[in-house]
């Protein structure tokens, strides 16, 4: 079986600084449509001198304006326009991102688009209402502190959900007066590069510029830059290590969200219907690549055979097919290499003793597309690589627990801390939970709501600082004190 590409997307794909192609240097990668596997683009690596190119770019924007300069009214002007042209291309945009990611194109018009234009307005809200600081204890002196953005953003963004993802990043750092080289994936480079391009037509020259490549010569080009002076990356953990070591080198600051392993804790008290819908939804949204996926189901022991029986009915109902399709539920995975190591784990959970529930095959009907069936296991123990690993994909765990104190422990009992779920319509069991967790953000009786205003980051190897409205405001800007005497000081007269 074959199906229809969702758009015929560039021959080729380039970075673009201050509105021009960029120098590229670097080899040609294919471009694949996991719907079918075949190649449908190219594009052109970024090499250390056209990074440099674009950082230079982001630079010159930065220290001669008018980006920092302006107006926080005129910014929000600008940001407005941004979030439009998202608006106004969100058809093309979300087909350009179906095509290299195979996400079902009806979740990337109705969530991820809007998301993305979200971001914009949100940050456009948010500096409308920052404030200062002014201290006057001080009898003779007036201090005040304001904030002043840091320079040139190195933004890096994950293959999982491009654009709602690298907006994030792009609306923050702009939104406070930076400027910003943006790295996406070299897997899902399409729909990023055609929106920096729209929106390099409404911002000033140099404000927003991108280059494409693999990490270990674009991105590594671009965080060892001595022009960058922050770097936010979304990706995983491995990743985010090697970042992290090359931005101290030059002391540059950085908020990394990488891993998780989340635990989604359903009690015998949760109301069992709504547990059920979201554990499903949140493993198998998304294609089921996504940090913040539930994808240890830890169920109380008295309900925990029914319901993941229960489950596995409805894991093996679960419409795998065309992304483009409206009834599509799954789609297929985002590489073929990604595919194989997902599907690996199922052998890996039969290795440690585990039982494969459901799915754990790949959808041979479905042609050369990297399609899988929705998989649940059956783990030993929390001990199991399957429980241990970050799978990302379309890939649950299930464990048993008994009561508040194993339930906690089973969940703290990971390397990562990204998000945890927990459902209980028993308030004395909630309260009794969540502060016990270590994870950075918890999610009671429901799946995976996002409040743009709260931080969001992760404890242990999920991350390093957070993403949200203060969170950003304190990564992208430079708190400066100046003080003022309000009446003359008595100064000492040396030599006098």
């Amino acid at each position: 079986m074959s199906f229809d590409l969702p758009i015929t997307p560039p021959d080729r794909v380039t970075g673009l600084v201050a509105g021009k192609p960029s120098l590229g240097g670097g080899i040609d990668m294919p471009v694949f449509y996991p719907g079918t596997g075949a190649q449908i683009s190219t594009l052109t690596e970024d090499d250390a001198a056209a990074v440099d190119a674009a950082v230079q770019a982001a630079r010159a924007a930065f220290d001669r304006g008018p980006w920092p300069g302006l107006s926080v009214a005129r910014r929000i002007e600008v940001l407005e326009a941004c979030r439009q042209v998202i608006l106004d291309n969100v058809d093309e945009l979300a087909r350009l991102e179906c095509a290299a990611t195979g996400l079902v194109l009806k979740e990337l018009r109705a969530r991820h688009m809007v998301r993305a234009a979200g971001n914009f307005r949100f940050f456009a809200e948010y500096i409308s209402q920052a404030a200062g600081q002014s201290y006057t204890q001080t009898e003779g002196y007036m201090t005040y502190v304001t904030r002043e953005p840091v320079g040139v953003a190195a933004l890096i963004a994950p293959w999982n959900a491009p654009v709602a993802l690298a907006t994030m990043k792009i609306a923050a750092a702009l939104s406070f007066g930076n400027t910003a080289v943006l790295k996406p994936s070299e897997q899902t480079p399409l729909a990023l590069a055609r929106l920096v391009a729209l929106l390099q037509e409404v911002l000033p020259e140099g404000v927003l510029n991108i280059v494409n490549g693999r990490g270990q010569v674009t991105g590594a080009a671009l965080v060892a830059h001595p022009g960058v002076d922050l770097i936010s990356f979304t990706g995983g953990t491995d990743t985010g290590r090697s970042i992290m070591s090359a931005a101290g080198q030059n002391l540059v600051p950085s908020t990394m969200e990488l891993g998780g392993k989340s635990a989604n804790i359903i009690f015998a008290s949760a109301d069992y219907e709504r547990a059920l819908d979201g554990a499903l939804q949140g493993i198998f949204s998304n294609n089921g690549q996504q940090c913040l996926a539930g994808s240890r189901i830890l169920v109380e022991r008295p309900i925990f055979d029914d319901f993941v029986e229960r489950f596995r009915e409805r894991a093996a109902k679960v419409r795998v097919g065309d992304p483009l399709a409206d009834d599509t539920e799954v789609g297929p995975l985002a590489s073929e290499a990604h595919m194989n190591r997902v599907l690996g784990f199922a052998d890996k959970a039969r290795e440690d003793g585990g039982r494969v529930l459901v799915g754990g095959t790949r959808r041979e009907d479905l042609g050369q597309g990297y399609f899988i069936n929705p998989t649940a296991v059956l783990a030993t123990s929390n001990a199991d690589r399957c429980a241990q690993n970050e799978i990302f994909g379309p890939f649950a765990t299930f464990l048993p627990f008994d009561g508040v104190e194993e339930a906690v422990a089973i969940a703290n009992d990971t390397a990562f801390g990204l998000v945890s779920y927990v459902w209980s319509d028993h308030m004395p069991t909630v309260m009794a939970t969540t502060p016990r967790l270590r994870s950075g953000v918890v999610w009671v009786n429901t799946p995976m709501m996002r409040e743009l205003r709260a931080p969001f980051g992760g404890f242990k190897t999920s991350g390093v600082g957070r993403e949200g409205g203060a969170a950003c405001e304190a990564f992208y800007t430079e708190e400066k004190t100046t003080t003022i005497p309000t009446t003359p000081p008595v100064l000492r007269r040396f030599g006098a």
